[in-house]
């Protein structure tokens, strides 16, 4: 693989990770919630979902999952439906919190984990990045498993890079929710916003 079609791939991966999607979304909501912290947990489970995207195309049996159409709208609708569901829990809870801020202990970093993960894992772009985008920058005359190598690691580079980005700024934002109102509205924009990355899971086509 050539620098030149390297620096593609960062400059076409780059806009990707840059585009807000349901991904993105989930990030802030998580920052907003619980702070930086809980949203690097979440770009984690992220990433590990992208990792064993790529393990699956080096293999060949990410193009089989995704020629399994039925059994894949099953999974992105699950992963969807748990989206909204932790969405939903906190916009109905938001009156509950006050003052005090959300736990960051080890359940808060699991369910950010988990949540990234499945959100990943469920979603279709994700797959048909890895299955038919990936390939074209790939020289099937050199290393192949070396080149899916590389690429995976600039590809998780560089996503952890702007994932941390949104997480911060929205971490700051996070800052003001000691005072009760502001705090509630922060529990209602988080909420929203997994709501909406829910959907907008459910909506998309491979």
């Amino acid at each position: 693989m050539s620098f030149s079609i390297w620096a593609l791939f960062v400059l076409t991966e780059s806009v990707l990770c840059l585009t807000p999607g349901p991904a993105v979304l989930l990030v802030i909501a998580h920052a907003l919630r619980r702070g930086a912290a809980a949203a690097a947990w979440a770009t984690l489970g992220i990433l590990s979902a992208n990792a064993l995207y790529f393990a699956l195309s080096a293999t060949g049996l990410g193009a089989v999952l995704l020629a399994s159409h039925e059994a894949f709208v099953l999974v992105r609708w699950m992963g969807a439906a748990y989206l909204v569901w932790l969405g939903l829990r906190l916009l109905l809870g938001r009156g509950v919190r006050a003052s005090a801020p959300a736990p960051t202990g080890g359940a808060g970093r699991g369910r950010a984990f988990v949540s990234g993960f499945v959100l990943q894992a469920a979603n279709p772009k994700a797959l048909v990045f890895f299955v038919a985008l990936l390939p074209q920058f790939i020289d099937p005359a050199a290393h192949v498993t070396a080149q899916i190598i590389v690429l995976g690691v600039t590809s998780v580079a560089i996503e952890l890079i702007v994932l941390l980005a949104y997480g911060a700024c929205a971490g700051r934002v996070r800052a003001l929710t000691a005072r009760p109102r502001v705090a509630r509205f922060a529990d209602g924009v988080a909420g929203a916003m997994l709501v909406g990355a829910g959907i907008g899971l459910g909506a998309t086509r491979a």
